[in-house]
């Protein structure tokens, strides 16, 4: 299958290379690829260059947001929160029509310094508002609560714990459900939260996410709900 994953950060570049690693053929879509190749410095968060992650990869091509999202039958959206809507606006509405959108972002708002706020929070979500603005796609809200690494390889974290999914559309949800599997998720610990709106609770989830972070001094974790309470 092949799969457009919207963003040349950390979790873009996990992502693509599971993917691809998968099989997948896979293409990173960025605003400028020129620009995004030409830079040799590490970003924000220290990682190196991604023409340096690149030359790893091969495999996996890089284009504009637009071309992309074309190429793509699956689009994930690894964009910063903050900046998804409008790269997914430069992707094009016509290249997202009847395509799953998996978002994967946060709305983090760093304006009043660290931790980061949320916006929106409570009363929308990042999940709502792409739903919203892109009304014929298919929007999934998966993989937000964690670390990037533990995305795609779930066995990081010991014993078992849980990712959410949520979404308008149920063939979409289980197109979703069953790429987690590929990654490594047991059935079991992927739960369905319903539709769009409950990625409100997901992406509220980030703040204490943050803090355990700085409290433990390593993204190693995940959330873990008791298989015990399930059923209830």
């Amino acid at each position: 299958m092949r799969h457009a994953v919207l963003g040349t950060g950390v979790v873009g570049r996990t992502i693509a290379g599971k993917l691809s690693s998968l099989g997948h053929e896979v293409v990173v879509g960025t605003r400028d690829p020129q620009a995004t190749l030409a830079r040799t410095q590490p970003d924000d968060y220290g990682n190196p260059p991604y023409a340096r992650w690149q030359a790893e990869h091969p495999q996996v091509r890089l284009a504009a947001f637009a071309d992309a999202a074309a190429q793509g039958e699956v689009v994930l959206n690894a964009t910063e929160g903050l900046s998804s809507l409008r790269a997914l606006e430069s992707a094009g509405a016509a290249n997202l029509v009847g395509k799953i959108v998996i978002d994967i972002a946060n709305p983090l708002d760093f304006s009043r310094g660290m931790p980061p706020s949320l916006d929106p929070v409570g009363t929308d979500s990042l999940g709502e508002q792409i739903q919203r603005a892109f009304t014929e796609a298919k929007v999934v809200k998966t993989l937000n609560t964690m670390n990037a690494r533990i995305m795609v390889d779930p066995a990081r974290v010991p014993g078992a714990h849980t990712v959410f999914v949520s979404g308008d559309d149920a063939e979409a949800k289980r197109a979703v459900t069953d790429l987690l599997r590929s990654f490594g998720w047991p059935a079991d610990d992927i739960i369905d939260l319903g539709d769009i709106t409950t990625a409100r609770g997901a992406e509220m989830l980030l703040p204490i996410w943050l803090r355990l972070y700085g409290a433990l001094g390593h993204a190693d974790f995940n959330f873990h709900i008791q298989k015990a309470h399930r059923s209830a």
